[in-house]
């Protein structure tokens, strides 16, 4: 290629406008009028139609009539006769670029024994090929691809290319870059190639077992937990321990005989299980996944798994086989799995497949043509541009039917414009409408319209998408960043009123963001920031072990039976700590494993929790649907102690065994008595020591709530009938 030294730049930023930006350096009175040659040696008159001074240079904003032949190299002639090359620049940001080269069909690779055909998207590229690494003597091989329709490349290459490693080469403006597919599905250690795989051999023998059903989102019960994290430590019982296989192993046990692992989590009684990312992710070397620890919100390639969960990391097939694996003994055992989905950023914006195929279209970008970070992490996904939405809609779908996935949550959701976020809907609604479709609906400064941005204040606009609730969080135990500040479980009852719009579901009827309950996923701790026992320790670290767990207690209990989507942070129900460890995504498992010993520890308060988790499950007047049945059936106790929240669930025999519940909070050791809605006989079913399904003891008109706890009190149909004269 003839070497062309430039002395001036220019960049095609609009459809039909090309910036020539000209040093000062150089004589500026024989550089107008411009021209553009075409490829096919057309030269094209340029307008100016606006100069501006830049202090060092001078920049030149032209307009041109003919449509711009993209795939091509176009070159800029000025009247002295210097030369420059179109660099493709802001036009690949604009609706025109994305009217123009928005495509539909087949995207990645196509396996078949006979041929192997390549689809990749990158209309700005003047050439692409891909690279073929043989699986078995390592030659490589370099096969032009055909530029088609929409600036997508094919090829078919011809012969058996299973386990060879791949990666695209593309030229654009005149520089070759090398790029893993961003369609990869299989990957090679550290996500360095794509791999091709024959999917038909990732099948599990047996086929998907049927699930309990989950009609509502409501009847979730969320619980987060780490594939390395859940069995690392050295009494898990695990013998994989820190791997996808780890999660498939039942009857395991840990210090004194404790149950552990999978067996624990059926045990618990839990719905969902959402799992920390394991897309493949950076910050673990893969080669020595010891070395190393990262939570996995470094996100590489997001349609193969992460290597460091695999028995065999350099096994493209293991990584895929031990995640199907997992999943599946998850489902068998009447768990449903949650993706934690990372698309709002790269680990590397500079090295990402989507910058070197196509660069400046997949990310944000300021007034000033500088990478946004809302994120805080370097670059923020352009979620609104049509292949960067289509992108992320592709991923969730092939992991939703490839996987078998049950739910989405969506990290820093609130970077995601709603049209996005509706379409991920609608085309998991198409697989099946019980997936869970939640993220954090955060605020964050990228420049996106506020009314464009999937946020918690735009819940309205995505009615079937639920969001963390940090109000609910905040309230309950206290300000996440101001450790000191203590919530209503901490003692604090200032926010009381906060925490009774919570409970309601959060709902605009009583104060709070949402339509309808579906929309709130309460919790109170979870992998970021302190654990809530660390939070305690500096908030109320003057009160003694036994009174804080008492504390731990009352705030899980709030979470469970609050209306909407209860999530708990694993180990949360036996006092997780993480050594006062805030930011722990990258710190080593003996601050990040789950400590089986402190479970066994706590049995007592683990059983609480699971009688807790039993009563939610087993009336649906703790999971209602809609704002109507909420504000129907759902009604404080007042007046009572600051102290106290105290509400009744009215005539929900509908709903379950129960007519009528009765749920009290309290936060002060002080003993109270709270007056009950009646003279009937009420059947404590949890108090500040055991809960479950089964009645405690009886009461009537009253009942003394002797500390920090909450309690459960239920009309059977029997007695309600008795009360009635039936």
């Amino acid at each position: 290629m003839l070497h062309i030294s430039r002395t001036f730049a220019a960049y095609l930023d609009e459809i039909d406008q090309i910036t020539v930006i000209v040093p000062k350096a150089r004589c500026l009175d024989n550089m107008e009028p411009f021209v553009m040659t075409a490829p096919s040696g057309e030269d094209i008159p340029l307008v100016v139609q606006q100069k501006e001074d830049l202090g060092d240079a001078v920049k030149y904003v032209c307009r041109f009539s003919v449509p711009f032949q993209f795939g091509e190299t176009h070159w800029i002639r000025a009247r002295s006769g210097e030369e420059s090359d179109v660099q493709i620049g802001a036009v690949v940001r604009t609706e025109a670029f994305d009217d123009q080269f928005f495509y539909d069909g087949k995207l990645g690779v196509e396996y078949a024994k006979e041929q192997t055909i390549f689809h990749v998207w990158a209309p700005t590229a003047t050439a692409v090929s891909v690279k073929l690494v043989h699986p078995d003597h390592g030659d490589v091989r370099y096969v032009p691809l055909v530029r088609g329709e929409r600036g997508v490349w094919s090829a078919a290459v011809p012969g058996d290319w299973e386990r060879a490693r791949y990666m695209y080469v593309a030229c654009i403006n005149r520089v070759w870059r090398e790029a893993v597919d961003p369609y990869a599905t299989a990957v090679s250690v550290n996500g360095e190639y794509g791999v091709i795989v024959d999917w038909e051999k990732t099948k599990l023998a047996k086929p998907a077992p049927p699930l309990p059903p989950c009609p509502s989102p409501t009847d979730a019960v969320i619980y987060e937990l780490s594939i390395r994290d859940f069995t690392s430590h050295p009494d898990s019982g695990a013998v994989w321990k820190g791997k996808y296989l780890g999660l498939t192993e039942e009857h395991t046990r840990g210090p004194n005989g404790t149950v552990t692992g999978l067996s624990y989590l059926k045990e618990l009684g839990v719905t969902h299980v959402q799992l920390m990312p394991f897309a493949d992710f950076a910050g673990v070397d893969e080669r020595d996944p010891q070395a190393a620890y990262n939570w996995g919100y470094n996100p590489l390639h997001l349609y193969a798994p992460e290597g460091s969960y695999a028995t065999d990391p350099h096994d493209p097939y293991a990584r895929i086989v031990e995640l199907k694996q997992a999943i599946r003994a998850l489902q068998e055992n009447g768990l449903r799995v949650v993706m934690d989905a990372v698309y709002n950023h790269v680990y590397d914006r500079e090295q990402s497949p989507l910058e070197k195929l196509v660069p400046g279209y997949y990310f944000r970008y300021d007034a000033y043509g500088r990478p946004a970070n809302g994120t805080g992490v370097g670059n923020d996904i352009a979620s609104e541009r049509r292949m960067a939405r289509r992108w992320i809609v592709d991923s969730v779908v092939f992991w939703a039917k490839e996987y078998g996935i049950n739910g989405f949550r969506f990290d820093l959701m609130g970077v995601h414009d709603i049209e996005t976020m509706k379409s991920v809907r609608d085309a998991l609604d198409a697989i099946d409408p019980s997936i869970l479709v939640y993220g954090e609906g955060w605020d964050l400064p990228t420049p996106l319209a506020p009314e464009q941005k999937a946020t918690m204040a735009n819940a309205k606009r995505l009615p079937r998408l639920a969001y963390f609730n940090d109000r609910f969080r905040d309230a309950v135990k206290g300000s996440t960043f101001y450790l000191p500040d203590r919530g209503f479980a901490l003692g604090d009852s200032a926010g009381r009123e906060q925490v009774k719009t919570a409970i309601a579901g959060s709902l605009e009827a009583f104060g709070g963001l949402f339509c309808h309950p579906l929309q709130s996923v309460n919790y109170v701790e979870c992998h970021d920031n302190h654990t809530f026992w660390d939070k305690m320790e500096a908030a109320n670290g003057h009160e003694p072990e036994w009174l804080r767990r008492k504390r731990q207690k009352l705030a899980t209990a709030i979470v469970l039976l609050a209306q909407g989507i209860p999530f708990l942070h694993s180990g949360q129900e036996f006092y997780r700590t993480k050594g006062g460890d805030e930011n722990s995504y990258r710190s080593p498992d003996a601050v990040n494993r789950l400590d089986w010993e402190r479970k066994s520890r706590y049995e007592d308060d683990v059983r609480y929790i699971q009688g807790l988790i039993a009563i939610r499950r087993a009336h649906g007047a703790f999971r209602l649907a809609t704002e109507v049945d909420v504000q129907r059936h759902l009604t404080f106790l007042e007046p009572t102690p600051p102290s106290v929240i105290a509400y009744w669930l009215r005539d929900v025999a509908l709903y379950g065994p129960w007519t009528d519940i009765v749920v009290i909070h309290h936060n002060e050791e002080t003993g109270v008595v709270i007056a009950l809605p009646d003279d009937g006989e009420w059947h404590v079913v949890c108090d500040g020591e055991q809960s479950g399904t089964v009645p405690l003891r009886q009461v009537r008109r009253f009942l003394d709530a002797d500390g920090i706890g909450t309690w459960v009190l239920v009309k059977t149909g029997a007695a309600a009938d008795v009360e009635n004269g039936k």
